[in-house]
């Protein structure tokens, strides 16, 4: 078993930045990819950003160039820096993990964290 422990959420305003963290422990050494999803008020939970142990990065188009996904292998932590955030970012940004990085770029990977608030508003 994986756990997966977020942190980093909060409040802030339009054009503001956070940095989201996640932490892993137990069977580790199975894992590939890791990364976010996040899921909005009403609607289905979406891709935000996965990155694999070889360091290759898939990511949503709409956070391109603001969003930036980074893994500490030492440490057993992926972070999400979020930049130039919109309200549209407004959601509770959930950490995945799984061996297999197809599963974890479909949605289905086999460990979630407990998701993290983010709001973006003024």
């Amino acid at each position: 078993q994986v756990q997966l422990v977020e942190s980093g959420g909060g409040l802030v305003q339009p054009g503001g930045s956070l940095r989201l963290s996640c932490a892993a422990s137990g069977s580790i050494g199975s894992i590939n990819a890791m990364g976010w999803y996040r899921q909005a008020p009403g609607k289905q939970r979406e891709l935000v950003e996965v990155v694999t142990s070889g360091g290759t990065i898939y990511y949503a188009d709409s956070v391109k160039g603001r969003f930036t996904i980074s893994r500490d292998n030492a440490k057993n932590t992926v972070y999400l820096q979020m930049n130039s955030l919109n309200p549209e970012d407004t959601a509770v940004y959930y950490c995945n993990a799984d061996p297999d990085p197809l599963a974890a770029l479909t949605g289905n990977p086999r460990y979630w964290g407990q998701g993290t608030q983010v709001t973006v508003s003024s």
